[in-house]
């Protein structure tokens, strides 16, 4: 059987996902960035129990650009899936299925996430400046 005469289907390039499944698939990528983030956390608190030594080496490595941008992705991964988890259990009870309502209600989840990540970040930095 020859396939050349066969339809092409289009490339995935072709299609444009709505807003909510794009939230979801990020969804399921900050739980297992908050996996990894927790391993990094155990870390930090290993160090904190094997002595000065060892948790001057881990304060240097999550003081670094490196180490502060890999908490800064973590913080916003929390407040994304809490946020979008928020949402999840308003689904689970029935409500905010009109289209409007998910179109809403993810650019409330990405400003959530947003607005909760800087506020932490801008109080972290308040308080350990005056320290």
């Amino acid at each position: 059987m020859s396939s050349n005469n066969r339809p092409l289907s289009p490339h995935l390039d072709v299609y444009r996902l709505p807003l909510s499944a794009l939230l979801s698939v990020v969804h399921r990528g900050t739980g297992a960035a908050l996996s990894i983030g927790s391993i990094a956390l155990v870390y930090w608190l290993m160090a904190l129990a094997g002595g000065e030594s060892a948790f001057s080496t881990a304060q240097a490595f999550m003081g670094s650009i490196l180490g502060r941008l890999m908490l800064f992705g973590w913080t916003f991964a929390l407040f994304f899936h809490l946020s979008n988890g928020i949402r999840h259990l308003f689904w689970d009870a029935g409500y905010g299925f009109e289209k409007e309502t998910v179109k809403t209600s993810s650019f409330i989840v990405l400003a959530a996430a947003g607005f909760l990540t800087l506020l932490v970040w801008v109080v972290a930095f308040t308080f350990s400046s005056g320290v």
